[in-house]
């Protein structure tokens, strides 16, 4: 009987596995690249930009994966926000460095220059970016990546990109391009809030635009295998490596950039500094009840909202008891991401005329909050009454035109 038993839980347990194994995995560009025996590598000198998320699909680092490899000779490293091996605070400055693990020179890309020098591609005949993204122009490392290609297309040596997915998809795009005068580290380039686009079908679009200057780069992209426009993160099958402290999860790339933009402000919690970071929208003077039932009521599609009380550890309201809502999105596809935060902002304006979100703001933030939205049209026409009708068709424009634009860099169906 005890035999019986003992195969029955084998039996299920297996069951349990199978699906699991049959889950569509996807190969990335260094898993490609692996199987290549590193073709477009061998045998040259190579920089490496990269940070913790350079991993194959057995989580080995591209760093380790490059160093080790007989016909590559990986001889920099390139560090951008957080370093290669993670371990800066965000926004903290990266120094230059020795990498303990392979005793290779580290070259900061986030310190006084964040661009790499003609001294720094010194030897250099390949650079290989291997970063993963999340899809949204304010997080800085696609800005590292359009700034190293221009580099490379100065100093006449090659651009590799391996590949990564979007873990948005391909097909969701928001907010406007970044319009002339508000460009920024945080908005490098002409394009909207959330782009559609993998890092190499960016890195492609940016090349062949002249985004990155006069002269174009000599640009490869390894491609990925098994990824297709209609998947995030999740349906890969890929391990998820957090690509900075506060996104832990592959969700947490929904989250950013529904709350990133109002989280520049200080004055309003999004959970940076508790469990649930860019989930939250709270502060010590919120009605938690209303603000949820006004929310619920404007019925935005693919997301609900919930009363919540917490005290952040860190930053934002730190140790103090803060209330407001918890964003629960129901529906990928149909949420609007980046306008959900105005919405908030729309309803807290009403419940606390008091507490305004753009008032008594130092002009420094009311900077960043332009240079983020990549235009000061969206402040200046949402505070004239709080209200996100009177904003949103800004906030949209340029979209359609920049659909249309990107569908010629695709690389993937």
């Amino acid at each position: 009987m005890k035999r019986v038993k003992i195969l029955e839980v084998l039996l299920l347990c297996l069951c349990c596995v199978i699906p699991t194994m049959a889950k569509t995995k996807v190969k990335t560009g260094i898993d490609v690249l692996i199987e290549s025996n590193f073709a477009v590598l061998d045998g040259k000198r190579v920089g490496l930009i990269t940070n913790p998320t350079g991993v194959d699909c057995r989580l080995r680092s591209t760093i380790d994966i490059l160093h080790e490899a007989k016909n590559v000779h990986l001889v920099s490293l390139y560090a951008p926000e957080h370093g290669v091996r993670g371990d800066v605070y965000a926004g903290n400055k990266v120094n230059n460095t020795i990498d303990s693990k392979t005793g290779i020179q580290v070259h900061s890309l986030y310190g006084t220059s964040r661009k790499p020098s003609s001294a720094m591609l010194q030897g250099i005949e390949v650079l290989v970016y291997d970063i993963q993204d999340i899809g949204c122009r304010s997080f800085t490392f696609i800005s590292t990546m359009g700034l190293a290609m221009q580099a490379a297309a100065e100093a006449g040596i090659e651009f590799v990109v391996l590949d990564r997915p979007n873990p948005l998809g391909g097909y969701r795009v928001e907010g406007c391009p970044v319009e002339e005068g508000y460009t920024s580290f945080v908005s490098q380039y002409p394009i909207p809030y959330i782009y559609g686009l993998t890092c190499g079908e960016l890195a492609t679009l940016l090349n062949e635009e002249g985004w990155i200057g006069n002269r174009k780069c000599n640009l490869k992209v390894i491609k990925m295998e098994g990824w297709s426009r209609d998947m995030d993160y999740e349906a890969t099958g890929l391990p998820w490596v957090l690509p900075s402290p506060h996104i832990p999860h592959p969700v947490s790339a929904y989250y950013y950039p529904m709350s990133g933009i109002v989280g520049e402000l200080g004055n309003i919690s999004i959970g940076v500094g508790y469990t649930m970071p860019f989930q939250l929208f709270a502060a010590p003077w919120v009605d938690a009840q209303q603000l949820t039932t006004r929310l619920n009521a404007l019925e935005l599609p693919g997301v609900m909202f919930r009363p919540i009380h917490y005290k952040p550890f860190y930053g934002t309201f730190k140790d103090q008891f803060v209330h407001g809502v918890e964003v629960h999105i129901t529906n990928r596809a149909k949420a609007p991401l980046t306008e959900i935060q105005f919405y908030v902002l729309q309803e807290l304006a009403v419940l606390h005329p008091d507490h305004k979100a753009f008032t008594g703001i130092a002009q420094s933030r009311l900077n960043m909050i332009d240079k983020v939205c990549g235009t000061s049209q969206i402040r200046h026409l949402f505070t004239r009454n709080y209200r996100w009708d009177e904003a949103r068709d800004y906030w949209n424009k340029g979209v359609g035109a920049f659909k249309q634009k990107s569908r010629q860099y695709y690389l993937y169906p």
